[in-house]
């Protein structure tokens, strides 16, 4: 029944933090589009065919999950790049890596996986599929 994923929200109490860490830190494009109901403006992060739909804490858009609560994602990107290139781009962005790299089950195979934390304190799984 389920093909793959669209998209997924994700719920910031600092909105402008949480958009340069998405884009400057991470590489993800900011796009506004409109939606939800009623139908306004609202900002997504767009990295390869999917994208994160951005929430502010006591500014959801409607329907919304039932406790959208900022800190509570974990989740897992595969870099486009080398796990080197990744940690290098970290370091150079002072962004603190709290474990790895490390070896992990990714969904299709092993991964070589480092983990921060992004400015709402959810944990970021960045990793490289292994061949």
């Amino acid at each position: 029944m389920i093909n793959h994923l669209d998209h997924l929200v994700l719920t910031t109490s600092q909105e402008n933090v949480c958009i340069d860490f998405y884009t400057r830190v991470l590489g993800m494009r900011l796009e506004s589009f409109v939606g939800g109901t009623p139908p306004v403006e609202r900002r997504a992060f767009k990295f390869g065919n999917q994208k994160i739909n951005l929430h502010v804490k006591g500014k959801e858009f409607e329907p919304k999950a039932n406790a959208p609560t900022p800190g509570s994602l974990d989740i897992c990107f595969v870099a486009d790049r080398p796990i080197g290139e990744v940690v290098k781009k970290l370091q150079q962005e002072n962004w603190p890596i709290i474990e790895g790299p490390v070896m992990r089950t990714g969904a299709t195979s092993k991964i070589i996986s480092v983990y921060v934390r992004d400015p709402d304190k959810n944990l970021i799984e960045i990793s490289e599929i292994l061949t």
